[in-house]
């Protein structure tokens, strides 16, 4: 249970200002259609965060030493310092439904939008943390939903009412506390 609550919320913190809860408003401005985009987003998410989740885990288990756990630790820390840059819209996101629809056109975006994303990379180091790929994944995409199901529905409202600096700022300090909490135990063993 613990994988599951910190994993949302670390990704649901770390998701507010990020460049697919950006694409989550360029999308529903553009189609107004939320619950093909929320659906797209759940599906997307699912299967990025699962993958993601699980290479984590296989990974840790291959490098199991203590010396593995100190790159754990230093991954957390260094996301905490990621956390704190801002993203911004690319100009290369999707501009139209076109043939495929707002659901497929979401759920691709998604999902190529999200590769090497910090929220992917927080989940890749959950996986290697907790080796608990279903809880792991389940939880990041929880706190993906959490923060980009508002986004959908309020659109470009959400980013005037969210102070991101100070979004930004905590996530880097619950970065940061995850990482300090893998140094302590990569120091006990």
């Amino acid at each position: 249970m613990e994988s599951l609550l910190i994993s949302t919320l670390v990704v649901a913190i770390a998701e507010i200002g990020d460049k697919t809860q950006l694409l989550a408003i360029i999308l529903a401005t553009r189609f107004k259609k939320p619950v093909p985009i929320i659906l797209g987003i759940l599906v997307a998410t699912l299967a990025n965060h699962a993958l993601a989740a699980l290479a984590g885990s296989m990974v840790s288990g291959f490098f199991d030493g203590v010396w593995f756990k100190w790159a754990i630790a230093i991954s957390f820390i260094a996301m905490a310092a990621w956390a704190l840059i801002p993203d911004k819209a690319d100009d290369d996101m999707p501009g139209g439904g076109g043939r495929y629809g707002v659901f497929l056109t979401t759920t691709i975006a998604f999902f190529l939008v999200e590769m090497g994303d910090k929220t992917q990379v927080a989940t890749v180091a959950l996986g290697a943390r907790f080796h608990e790929v279903l809880w792991v994944a389940a939880g990041t995409t929880l706190g993906m939903m959490v923060a980009n199901v508002p986004a959908v529905y309020l659109g470009e409202a959400v980013t005037r009412i969210v102070p991101l600096k100070y979004v930004r700022i905590g996530a880097a300090l619950i970065f940061l506390g995850l990482g300090l909490w893998a140094g302590i135990e990569a120091f006990k063993g």
